[in-house]
Parts: C-alpha cells; structure tokens; sequence
C-alpha cells in the first residue's frame, strides 16, 4: 500500500464516530522500516474560529483499514 492509497480514506473515530481529518504525512521507524503513527491535518470548517493543529495517532490505535476508511480508537 502507498502513502497516497493511505491518503484517500476518510479517518473516523470508533469511540464518536466523527471524522477526525485527512492523512497528511506519515512517522517512520527508520530501523525497522514500519509505519509508527499517522499524522493528521484537522478537519477545516469554515465555522471554526481557532486554527487546528495536526494530530499525530499511533500506529497502535488503527483498529482496520478498509477500502474507504481507516478506524481508529482515540479517547479525545
């Protein structure tokens, strides 16, 4: 699978349901060569007044990657 793959799917929090945002780079363990977390530009609302920050979720709390989405377990 190639980071743009990765890119495409829509991120949705298991605990809320919410779409949490879009893919936008990736941490690499350089040793052993594995994807260690996701990081991840927030969702932009044009109703939002504060900037958002990027999120960074660990590897450890995808749950599934499927065709259209990636599930993960964050407690926010």
């Amino acid at each position: 699978m190639r980071l743009s793959d990765l890119q495409n799917k829509v991120i949705v929090n298991v605990l809320d349901g919410k779409n949490i945002g879009n893919i936008i780079d990736v941490r690499i363990d350089e040793e052993k060569g594995s994807i260690v977390s996701l990081i991840i530009e927030p969702n932009k609302n044009i109703f939002s007044l504060r900037k958002g920050v990027d999120t960074e979720i660990n590897w450890n709390n995808i749950t599934k990657i499927g065709e259209d989405v990636i599930l993960v377990q964050l407690s926010m």
